[in-house]
């Protein structure tokens, strides 16, 4: 599956995140830990930002100026109508280049959808487009290797994939951040998640 065929199963699956059902606290805590290696609180990207709008409103509260990018156009639509004084981007993460330096960008449940083999450009992308001391945080599959998988779980088939736990460590070290913290938060899930830091040169 590629990013287009992504987007399009999630244009199909809105509901879930919009149901009572789902907890806006999913993601919270380990946003607010990132957010205490943050320097300055200038912009802010919401990666796969989704509809729920729980991460640019924190952004908000923090004094960040966020903006948010989707595959997914529906998703899009519907963030805007929740924030529309913040700038949303109807982009693939893959092929777009961020307009600006961030102090902060998170790819939460998000990124995990993109192709094995463009993970370590998109992921080196993300660091070039963090600010001095800026800080990234994502969510990841916790697996020992590399690699991809399709599932039904939510409904539509949808794509998976990781450069596994020492694969996305060992990136970021080349790219010269500092590993601030990783957890595997949802164990015995393989659900994982990383906070790196842009060093100075």
């Amino acid at each position: 599956m590629n990013p287009a065929d992504i987007g399009n199963a999630y244009n199909h699956i809105t509901h879930l995140w919009q149901s009572e059902k789902f907890n806006l606290e999913n993601g919270m805590a380990a946003h607010k830990r990132a957010l205490t290696f943050v320097k300055s609180r200038g912009r802010a990207l919401d990666i796969g930002c989704g509809c729920t709008g729980r991460f640019i409103s924190l952004f908000q509260q923090e004094g960040f100026t966020p903006e948010g990018v989707d595959i997914s156009d529906e998703m899009i639509q519907l963030a805007r109508q929740k924030h529309p004084d913040v700038t949303f981007h109807h982009q693939d993460i893959c092929q777009w280049k961020p307009p600006s330096k961030y102090d902060f960008i998170t790819a939460w449940d998000s990124i995990w959808h993109i192709p094995l083999a463009q993970q370590k450009s998109v992921i080196t992308k993300l660091i070039d487009s963090l600010s001095a001391n800026g800080v990234l945080i994502f969510s990841f599959g916790g697996t020992d290797k590399p690699g991809e998988h399709t599932d039904s779980f939510m409904g539509p088939k949808v794509y998976y994939s990781s450069l596994g736990t020492n694969g996305f460590l060992s990136l970021l070290i080349e790219l010269g951040t500092v590993c601030r913290h990783m957890e595997y938060d949802q164990h015995p899930e393989l659900h994982a998640y990383l906070i790196a830091q842009k060093t100075l040169p």
